[in-house]
């Protein structure tokens, strides 16, 4: 055997496991011979495993160090409802026992035992964000080296509450703590420590992290805080862990439909504003956006006023204002070829100063349909266009209607050219609004 062991050797091998107590000391000395053939014997350790439930030490007033490290291997969900995180990491604990003490080279070379964790000693590390009860599995080992020093490593599905913003869905960030602490020892009999760096913890957790789906972890950071419960002072690490959600789900099945909703609202502007298809085209259009809604809801935020739902309320609100204008300019137009009524001069002045001197309608009673900078082809009514546009205005038609100076064709030509300018403003409001979307979304994707 390596190490210049004969297989005749029958000699006794002595692993000494110090138990030094508070002013005395005691040994035992174990006949470790067959290690090397039939592994270790779990009576060496038996005094130490009947101390298990005493915190080791040989001071009394020396604290127990216990280093602290964590691997995050899933973000398996987060609820913002309950304000909830539900993760799967493994916890690290590493801390010394000078209870036990060997030399390797008296043992066959080992330096290194596995142990069952429950006949150890171990410290009472708690996350204290944890929701759920402790559910640690049974049978979990842990490495004792030769010096003394245990490492226990445990799986953990913590439910922890996390502080959730989610203003920003689906492009929200979050920022949730883990807080380690001992429920029972305070500063004078625990000390916690870093068992690891918080990059080397980071790196770690990137690297391991199994699930590709809605979270992304794009950082972790820590603090070292004291709690103080009444006279006691507690130790406690904190680690700031920072998520971020992929947005690509929700910009597909959400916000890309809803833009191509308002998109074909925009383009209805350019159907006539006399034409019979305007209304009902909007109409459809608006129905299914409610039923877009409704199907998408469910992977809405169900709590609280996410940035997405204000642009859904601004889409709904657009293509309603759209349908009630479309009305209103139908009616106007309807009115304007039966019996037009007189325009403010408020309004005319309006018209005025939003057209060019060359299309501006006069402010002087002139005969015929010069200076409208519209035809009587653009209006409504019982005949087509090409017979108004073709047939000679009557003498009614040419007189001054009533105390307002304007015929009746230039009162019909001031309320389309009214019509047409309300068009032109809410198709640049609906153009306005899908820019700053499309520039939002690029902002906060980026950020």
């Amino acid at each position: 055997m390596e190490g210049g062991w004969p297989a005749r050797q029958s000699a006794l091998l002595c692993l000494t496991v110090s138990l030094l107590l508070q002013g005395r000391g005691d040994a035992f000395t174990i006949n470790c011979s067959g290690f090397d053939q039939h592994g270790v014997d779990p009576a060496v350790f038996q005094a130490v495993f009947d101390r298990k439930a005493f915190r080791p030490f040989t001071n009394y007033s020396i604290p127990t160090r216990v280093n602290i490290s964590f691997t995050l291997s899933a973000i398996l969900g987060v609820d913002a409802q309950l304000q909830l995180l539900t993760s799967f990491l493994w916890m690290d604990l590493v801390w010394d026992n000078p209870f036990i003490n060997w030399n390797p080279k008296e043992c066959v070379g080992i330096n290194k035992l596995t142990v069952l964790a429950e006949n150890l000693w171990l410290p009472d590390i708690f996350i204290m964000e944890s929701m759920d009860v402790d559910q640690t599995p049974s049978g979990l080992t842990a490495y004792i080296s030769s010096e003394g020093r245990i490492k226990y490593d445990k799986p953990m599905r913590v439910t922890s509450i996390c502080n959730l913003d989610i203003f920003y869905f689906p492009f929200d960030q979050q920022n949730c703590t883990f807080t380690f602490s001992s429920f029972l020892y305070t500063v004078d009999s625990m000390l916690l420590g870093m068992d690891k760096e918080v990059w080397e913890i980071t790196d770690t957790s990137r690297k391991v992290i199994q699930t590709q789906g809605e979270w992304e972890l794009l950082g972790i950071n820590k603090a070292t805080p004291k709690m103080s419960v009444g006279n006691n002072l507690y130790d406690q690490i904190m680690f700031y862990v920072a998520i971020r959600r992929r947005p690509s789900l929700y910009i597909i099945n959400l916000l890309v439909p809803s833009s191509f909703l308002v998109a074909i609202d925009a383009l209805s502007f350019y159907l006539p504003a006399e034409s019979e298809n305007r209304a009902p085209f909007k109409i459809t259009l608006l129905l299914g956006y409610n039923v877009f809604l409704l199907m998408m809801n469910d992977l809405l935020p169900a709590s609280g006023t996410p940035l997405i739902s204000v642009y859904f309320a601004l889409c709904l609100s657009l293509m309603v204002v759209s349908l009630l204008e479309t009305v209103f300019i139908t009616h106007l137009l309807h009115v304007a070829t039966t019996q037009p009524p007189p325009m403010p001069r408020w309004l005319h002045s309006l018209l005025l100063h939003r057209t060019s001197p060359g299309r501006c309608c006069p402010t002087a009673p002139q005969k015929g349909n010069k200076g409208l900078g519209l035809t009587l082809t653009h209006l409504p009514g019982p005949k087509e266009p090409g017979e108004l546009a073709g047939k000679k205005l009557g003498p009614r038609e040419t007189e001054p209607d009533g105390g307002s100076g304007w015929t009746k064709t230039q009162l019909m030509g001031l309320w389309v050219q009214f019509s047409h300018a309300m068009d032109t403003l809410l198709f640049r409001l609906y153009l306005l609004f899908m820019a700053s979307s499309i520039l939002t979304v690029i902002v906060l994707w980026n950020t």
